[in-house]
């Protein structure tokens, strides 16, 4: 399998890091993004014709969208990642892939302004992501109410790998993340699993800041 593939970008990320966790082999193909934007030249765009990254090639079949990548590694090496059959799990996991698009839009397009100087409204989308980081350690919070450490269940699916990186990343973004204990955590909880690999700009906060204490789970 081959992986269309820029170092720094959070979604190409994703996928180094399930295919490390699953023990898949990639070849990397890297892409200069930035600043060559090679992913709008003419090679790519006959890969994907709009123009982002990554691109996974395998044999005949070319997936161009993160959460089909992830789903599709999964399916092929190693399937409990895709959570349970229970419809009330498949229904949760497949909210947290589209939530993480919102991750995408929101803490990506911040820290794309922030790093490579990208138009956007700043202000607008550090709202956006504050709004998200809140809803997110709202559900975690409710999780470990449920004895759950990851999204969709008690053991790590491909929900958590898609949402990740821009929720680490958010700092890049001039959003931190000291306010989230719920969500330091669970950073920590994927940080542990088996074959986790680094990315750039992905600190050890469990290295460089205090344990989390989340508000406690007594009433």
């Amino acid at each position: 399998m081959k992986l269309y593939d820029y170092i720094l970008s959070p979604s190409c990320y994703k996928i180094r890091l399930m295919a490390a966790i699953l023990g898949v082999k990639l070849d990397i193909r890297p892409v200069d993004f930035h600043p060559g934007a090679e992913h709008r030249g003419p090679e790519l765009l006959a890969l994907n014709p709009a123009g982002s990254i990554p691109i996974l090639e395998d044999g005949d079949l070319v997936l161009t969208e993160s959460s089909a990548i992830l789903a599709y590694l999964a399916a092929r090496s190693g399937p409990e990642w895709l959570g349970a059959s229970a419809p009330q799990e498949t229904a949760h996991l497949q909210q947290w892939l589209s939530f993480s698009h919102r991750l995408t839009a929101n803490l990506g397009g911040a820290r794309l302004h922030q790093m490579l100087v990208r138009p956007g409204n700043i202000e607008a989308l550090q709202a956006q992501g504050v709004a998200a980081l809140r809803e997110l350690e709202a559900s975690l919070f409710e999780q470990r109410l449920r004895g759950m450490r990851f999204l969709v269940s008690n053991r790590a699916t491909i929900a958590d790998i898609a949402c990740f990186p821009y929720v680490a990343l958010a700092p890049d973004g001039g959003i931190s993340l000291d306010p989230y204990p719920n969500i330091r955590l669970w950073l920590r909880a994927i940080r542990s699993l088996e074959g986790f690999i680094e990315m750039p700009g992905i600190h050890r906060l469990h290295e460089l800041k205090p344990d989390p204490h989340p508000a406690s789970l007594e009433k």
